[in-house]
């Protein structure tokens, strides 16, 4: 459980990082239906892909952790959770969107109970082998520059 729980934060940091990528070099234009919004969305869109750039990396940086914490896990998977309750409040509010972001949702609010079974996984593998950082099972250093 504890590899499957870093593949998943690797899996769910790399592709923030590429959407906040996208969402910054493109702005509106990454947004299907904005095209039309001006200067002030796209300012916006662009700093938010800024910020979900960083929240992805904050994903990767806590599966580089030996052993992940599963607080922090708890933290970013809560993150996401509440930005599907933010759809869900939107679609009451103003209908339904795109169908991409209608998955989008949907993967925002199942994704999270996953992530929260999965939280503490390092974290017993670690205890489970007294003297041996978790990540070392997995052939990791423990001393990697990036943690």
């Amino acid at each position: 459980m504890a590899r499957l729980l870093r593949w998943l934060l690797l899996i769910m940091g790399t592709v923030c990082v590429a959407i906040g990528v996208i969402h910054f070099v493109l702005g509106i234009d990454s947004v299907p239906g904005e095209g039309s919004s001006g200067a002030t969305v796209d300012s916006r869109e662009r700093y938010y892909g800024a910020i979900f750039l960083g929240y992805g990396l904050a994903w990767i940086w806590a599966a580089r952790q030996a052993p992940i914490s599963s607080k922090v896990v708890r933290w970013l998977a809560g993150i996401c959770l509440v930005g599907g309750l933010g759809r869900i409040l939107s679609i009451a509010i103003h209908g339904w969107p795109q169908w991409f972001q209608i998955v989008l949702a949907a993967t925002e609010l199942l994704l999270p109970p996953l992530y929260f079974l999965l939280a503490n996984a390092d974290e017993k593998a670690a205890a489970a082998r007294p003297g041996e950082p978790a990540g070392a099972a997995l052939g990791e250093h423990p001393a990697h520059p990036l943690r």
